[in-house]
């Protein structure tokens, strides 16, 4: 899948022979594997596939890559580590590899009882490869997050009061899917009114009323990549801090993005970010982090926190979604997809950020 010969430089880094993979996004990464049960066993020279029955010719047709069926023993499937072992053993390896976040502790004490070989704990080396986006991931990026746009545009056509939220949620996951997206374990989060105060107010039976500010928070999936914005929406007038918030929530945004450029390290992004929220007296009120990478997973590294451990660099496709929760009174969040470019990034969301006000029911109905 083109992705081999990275993992290889780090494993000479590492000094590793081998290579085991096995945690579900980095498999599905590093193979095109869609299944629940898969070894990736990479070497110096080859790399291979190694499952059960089930999936053996899944695997053949997705991976590219020689298939391993692992072996029955007494009529019962042996473990699928007995077979990495058995591997293991006969390409020779002594200094191998493995994902000590995605092992458990049975499997890798399974795994240390039939082999010689050392086995050395890594962690996140394929998430970190998976932070810079190849052009063909940028690509499906690109369909998924057009999808997303094209799916609030739609919304604000079909939100009115008297509708539920999750009346608005399906007609977005309908939407995504009749545009050839998909939005499976990914439900939208449409909070109106004070449930908006609900960072992860998923859509509930709540009646969408006049004056309710609405947080619609949804992606769309395409061929694997995911999207991921927040935009607000109103329906007839709000009250005038709800209107504060969803101000400063977008100046916090744009004076974020607007700064955004390769060498910013974590802590830089979350400065900026929080610059408005300071100076407005909301920091406390944003409890959500700055922004997350996206691709595979919806959240993936980098995941933006205060810290340094991270640097943006171009290739890297993330998110920036300020917010302000206030309790019993409602909240706003305002987030985009971004691909980092060579000398700042690219918006790959570029509907509108500002509030949206739709018209309410006519005045005494």
């Amino acid at each position: 899948m083109g992705h081999y010969e990275t993992i290889r430089t780090e494993m000479d880094r590492l000094g590793l022979d081998g290579m085991i993979i096995t945690g579900e996004w980095n498999r599905r990464y590093v193979s095109g594997f869609t299944g629940s049960n898969g070894v990736v066993l990479v070497t110096r020279d080859k790399a291979e596939f190694i499952t059960d029955y089930r999936y053996f010719e899944q695997a053949g047709e997705q991976t590219g890559l020689e298939v391993v069926l692992h072996a029955e023993h007494t009529g019962h499937k042996q473990k699928i580590y007995d077979e990495v072992a058995r591997e293991i053993e006969k390409h020779g390896l002594k200094r191998v590899g493995f994902e000590q976040q995605h092992v458990s502790v049975g499997n890798f004490d399974r795994l240390k009882g039939q082999t010689g070989a050392e086995l050395v704990p890594t962690y996140d080396l394929i998430e970190n490869i998976r932070m810079i986006k190849t052009p063909e991931e940028i690509e499906k990026l690109r369909v998924a997050s057009k999808i997303t746009d094209e799916a609030f545009e739609h919304i604000l056509g079909f939100i009115r009061p008297g509708q539920k939220e999750t009346d608005v949620a399906d007609e977005l996951v309908r939407f995504i899917k009749e545009q050839g997206g998909h939005s499976v374990g990914f439900y939208p989060i449409v909070a109106s009114g004070v449930r908006s105060s609900m960072p992860h107010g998923r859509a509930s039976d709540k009646v969408i009323e006049d004056g309710d500010m609405i947080t619609i928070d949804f992606g769309a999936n395409y061929e694997g990549y995911w999207s991921d914005i927040s935009r607000v929406v109103a329906v007839g007038q709000p009250d005038e801090k709800m209107l504060e918030i969803q101000d400063v929530v977008l100046r916090s945004f744009m004076n974020c993005r607007s700064q955004i450029k390769p060498g910013m390290t974590d802590t830089e992004v979350d400065a900026k970010m929080r610059e408005v929220l300071i100076e407005s007296g909301y920091n406390e009120r944003s409890g959500t982090g700055t922004g997350h990478g996206i691709g595979l997973e919806v959240h993936e590294k980098p995941l933006f926190s205060v810290d340094t451990e991270k640097v943006l660099q171009p290739g890297m496709v993330i998110t920036i979604e300020p917010g302000i929760y206030l309790p019993g009174v409602g909240g706003a969040r305002v987030e985009d997809v971004l691909l980092i470019t060579e000398d700042g990034c690219e918006v790959l969301t570029p509907s509108t950020k500002e509030l949206v006000i739709l018209e309410g029911s006519p005045a005494g109905k």
